[in-house]
């Protein structure tokens, strides 16, 4: 079986276990790369960017070796290397507990009940929940729901498409570790470094994409391509400023403004400002689809499907090009 059919059957089961299971509530395989990486850390750990360059050489690179390994044990057997791409890419897609974690808050929001919604929060963001009110934790919400599209779906699907199991674990890997090292705490300033730089480098086509597809699924594809070009330089991540501003304009919500992480205060850029009205909490989560969280859901859903058919296309399509590139050259050399 060619490779783009492997990739193709594979990533379209593991999505497909993600929205009937969502993630295990014990033993998650990112949460024990999370434990090793961690553990690497307390070894390595210096005041320093070598240091930090070599923490994110060891787990990152350890990982797509891993998937390497794994891959080249199972290749001469179709079934195990399906097998093999749904299981990673299960493990590394996170779009089901993305939903569920927003409509939990979505329902606490609805419910008035704006004390359960804050101790919910820190599930989904770093934000402190207890500086906002409901509509701004509605807000957080949806730009976290925007920003987790790109890096708990679309992003694992393109490095997936590019290069098969160690592109998907590479590059939750990778993703992973900004989390952990790569903000700008005194900790983390210089160590965390080069975490967050090879995060910004591995999530630049899939937020592209995520940008993209927004346009396309979204309910105002003139507005979110006019915010996406407004507004996404404008942002401090070179990744997120696409996203939340597609988002915002096919939402036709104002996204970003002022921000609090673990104390300080950031004063962002809004997006879609001139064309878009602030989130509301009002109905959020509710099912009924009123709710500025229930529509960000929703639209992250179908971003995420769309993007398994264009990197599942993709795929096959690079696949049946570089077999007929083959047989062209064996045909020349027997002729």
């Amino acid at each position: 079986m060619r490779a783009g059919r492997v990739f193709a059957y594979g990533a379209a089961a593991g999505l497909l276990g993600d929205l009937l299971l969502g993630d295990p509530r014990r033993g998650h395989p990112v949460a024990a790369f999370g434990r090793a990486a961690g553990a690497v850390e307390q070894v390595l750990w210096r005041d320093h960017r070598g240091w930090g360059a070599l923490h994110t050489a060891v787990c990152a690179g350890g990982t797509a070796a891993l998937g390497l390994a794994a891959s080249r044990a199972v290749r001469r057997s179709p079934a195990a290397s399906v097998a093999l791409t749904a299981a990673a890419t299960w493990a590394v897609v996170g779009g089901t507990s993305l939903a569920r974690e927003a409509d939990a808050i979505g329902r606490a929001l609805d419910a008035g009940d704006v004390e359960a919604a804050r101790a919910r929060l820190p599930h989904l963001c770093g934000r402190d929940p207890q500086a906002l009110d409901a509509d701004g934790i509605a807000r957080a919400v949806v730009e976290s729901v925007a920003e987790n599209t790109s890096d708990a779906v679309v992003g694992a699907l393109v490095w997936g498409a590019v290069a098969g199991v160690p592109g998907l674990l590479g590059f939750r890997a990778v993703n992973t570790l900004d989390a952990m090292v790569g903000h700008r705490s005194p900790r983390y300033r210089r160590y965390g470094w080069a975490s967050a730089r090879l995060d910004d480098l591995a999530g630049w086509p899939g937020a592209r994409l995520t940008a993209v597809l927004t346009t396309v699924a979204g309910g105002d594809p003139r507005g979110a391509v006019r915010a996406w070009r407004a507004d996404a330089g404008r942002h401090p991540s070179p990744n997120a400023g696409p996203v939340e501003a597609s988002f915002a304009g096919a939402l036709g919500v104002r996204l970003g403004g002022t921000l609090s992480y673990g104390g300080r205060v950031e004063h962002r850029p809004v997006l879609n400002g001139a064309a878009g009205r602030a989130v509301r909490a009002s109905g959020s989560g509710s099912g009924s689809g009123s709710g500025d969280i229930d529509r960000a859901v929703r639209l992250s859903r179908r971003v995420g499907w769309l993007a398994l058919g264009v990197c599942a296309g993709a795929r096959l399509l690079a696949s049946g090009a570089a077999s007929l590139k083959n047989r062209g050259v064996t045909k020349g050399r027997t002729s």
